[in-house]
């Protein structure tokens, strides 16, 4: 099994990439830790407890940073996940509490407890991260590995031209995590765009998983309706999902590694930028991925009947 601790900022396709995490027996889940992006910090936290309840799942969940290191929050794209990040769908109320830590604090002591095991897989804006390096540089030695969903390197952006949402939320944040000497994987839009799913894929998580495949039926629906309205087509990128897959099966993805930088000023605020900081840690960037093994490995788990 792969240790995994699983930052984000739970939307819809967060909400899959955690079902995921829960559902393939090849992964420990050893905590979540939430940020703003998708929705309010304090929706993700609610989001992440009540998931994990769904599945019948203790997992520890520290709620973090509300804000970016520096500019000011950008608006959630409740357009995107809806007013509370999961579409129309509803959730109970968790019953458990989050972990009384802050974020970076949870990250840096998680990582301590199993020094070289874990792998650190975040997949919204950055800021725990550099908040985590900020306040425990020791961090960089005891972290397996760190997988990002975002950026767009060679490709367009989503919010802009230039930028990927999760970068853009806070490129301060992402330029310092791509500047430490620690190694990262990114998984951006370069692939996450060419790896989607259809309401038809979806369809039997509901009789296998009778809660939590309706629930992301549900969800997923509200999803479906932004990418037809956004890009004409009647499916959804598996963005977060294959930044897990990466964390477990990098071999199905392509990477070239190369410095990444970060602008965090002016009309490419947002942009991962390749090759300008050369004295910087490579970063493996993915390029290319096997779609077909990706998305087999993510539908072959969430309908395997594991989540209630």
């Amino acid at each position: 099994m792969t240790p995994i601790l699983l930052d984000t900022d739970p939307g819809i396709d967060d909400a899959m990439a955690i079902f995921y995490a829960m559902a393939d027996p090849a992964v420990e889940l050893v905590g979540m830790t939430t940020v703003f992006g998708n929705v309010y910090t304090k929706d993700g936290t609610r989001n992440a407890l009540a998931l994990a309840e769904m599945a019948g799942q203790a997992i520890p969940v520290a709620e973090g940073a509300q804000v970016p290191l520096v500019q000011p929050p950008n608006k959630p794209s409740d357009f995107v996940h809806g007013a509370h990040g999961l579409g129309e769908a509803t959730v109970p109320d968790p019953k458990a509490s989050g972990d009384p830590r802050p974020a970076h604090q949870f990250i840096a002591d998680t990582l301590a407890e199993r020094p070289g095991e874990i792998v650190l897989v975040a997949v919204g804006p950055l800021t725990n991260l550099a908040l985590a390096l900020q306040h425990h540089p020791e961090i960089t030695k005891t972290v397996k590995h760190v997988v990002v969903m975002g950026g767009a390197v060679r490709t367009a952006g989503n919010v802009t031209k230039h930028a990927e949402a999760n970068i853009w939320n806070d490129p301060h944040a992402a330029d310092a995590v791509f500047a430490a000497d620690w190694p990262v994987t990114l998984v951006g839009l370069d692939v996450t765009e060419t790896i989607r799913c259809t309401p038809e894929d979806f369809a039997p998580m509901r009789e296998t998983s009778p809660k939590c495949g309706a629930l992301m039926n549900e969800a997923a629906a509200f999803y479906f309706g932004f990418h037809i309205q956004q890009h004409g087509v009647n499916a959804c990128f598996l963005h977060d999902p294959a930044a897990v897959i990466a964390a477990l099966e990098p071999s199905l993805f392509d990477t070239d590694a190369v410095p990444l930088s970060v602008i965090c000023e002016g009309e490419e605020i947002g942009n991962t930028v390749e090759g300008m900081a050369t004295d910087r840690r490579a970063v493996n960037v993915c390029i290319a991925a096997d779609i077909d093994a990706v998305k087999t490995r993510f539908l072959r788990h969430l309908r395997s009947g594991v989540l209630p």
